[in-house]
């Protein structure tokens, strides 16, 4: 991905020298450089990624998503709930609707949970960042082990039986049935527009916030260090990132260009994404909101089925590095 970008590098070093008059051989230079490349870079596929997945997901609204979901059960659930949460995202403030929905249409709580977990941790903006930072290998195992964790965890829940942990008021709800809209191109293209205008709207300062840090760290962290205590070579590394990212609340947007410097100064790709992974999919504000509905025993038992498998995902990142790069 970054070898369609050297126009780009190309560019930015020569505002960096020409216009700046900042040496690239300083470290305040590469800094600099950091910040304009990704900071541009970011943003174009970001566009496109969202206008793209915009476009796709205007036809999977709530409603129809919800429908297609009361058609399957078993394993076969899992699987559909976690692929239709790549192109239905949600943020932690509708968790507590979409569980709501989902309970009352009747379909299994593991179901319910397998789209909880795979939609928060999937996204076409993160997606988009990832491409932009890592390359499609990363991009596209980082997907594929999103929706793996969500089929999994949503199995385990099932085998559980823990439908008694959600509180009794959500299945005595009824929810008024909407009715799918039917789009026409134009105004699924307007759509996917207002989406990228939303969501960049929405997320570019973290991105910012993200980029400088991150351009920080790629100039002036010390690489060593970095690389002896959160390199692919510490047993403890990847289990002490999910740790401290599950009680945390980040923009996953926001961390990737930090995660993009932490590895370009040795620290392993997996200790990096399962950071990422925990903040986004066991955010403290998503959990609060999710008390509202299920239980502490319920709310447990998710975060430590989803935690494992961070865990799990982190170490295999780390164990095929030098395949991603």
């Amino acid at each position: 991905m970054n070898n369609i970008f050297i126009w780009l590098d190309k560019l930015v070093e020569l505002f960096v020298v020409n216009v700046l008059g900042i040496s690239m051989l300083t470290r305040f230079g590469s800094s600099v450089h950091f910040f304009f490349y990704d900071t541009i870079k970011i943003i174009i596929l970001l566009g496109i990624m969202i206008f793209a997945i915009s476009y796709i997901r205007s036809y999977f609204p709530p409603e129809r998503t919800k429908k297609i979901l009361e058609r399957f059960s078993g394993i076969t659930g899992n699987i559909m709930a976690s692929l239709l949460g790549i192109v239905t995202p949600f943020c932690s403030c509708s968790s507590v609707p979409i569980f709501i929905g989902f309970i009352e249409a009747g379909i299994p709580l593991g179901v319910t949970f397998s789209f909880l977990i795979t939609s928060p941790i999937v996204n076409e903006a993160a997606f988009a960042v990832l491409l932009a930072a890592f390359g499609w290998k990363i991009a596209v195992l980082y997907v594929l082990t999103g929706v793996v964790i969500g089929i999994i965890g949503g199995i385990m829940i099932d085998l559980f039986h823990l439908e008694d942990q959600v509180e009794e008021y959500v299945y005595q709800i009824n929810m008024d049935e909407k009715e799918v809209e039917v789009l026409s191109r134009e105004e699924r293209v307007s759509f996917a527009w207002e989406n990228v205008k939303e969501i960049v709207g929405r997320v570019w300062i973290y991105l910012i916030i993200g980029i400088g840090i991150g351009a920080v760290i790629h100039g002036w962290a010390p690489a060593p260090v970095l690389a002896k205590y959160a390199g692919p070579d510490n047993p403890f590394a990847v289990l002490v990132g999910v740790l401290i990212g599950i009680p945390l609340y980040s923009n996953a947007i926001g961390t990737i260009p930090i995660a993009e410097a932490l590895i370009s100064k040795g620290v392993g790709i997996g200790t990096a994404l399962s950071f990422m992974m925990a903040t986004t999919a066991l955010s403290l504000p998503a959990m609060v909101l999710l008390r509202k509905v299920i239980k502490p025993k319920l709310i447990a038992i998710f975060v430590t089925i989803t935690g494992v498998s961070i865990v799990f995902v982190g170490y295999l990142f780390n164990m095929i590095a030098n395949y991603l790069v």
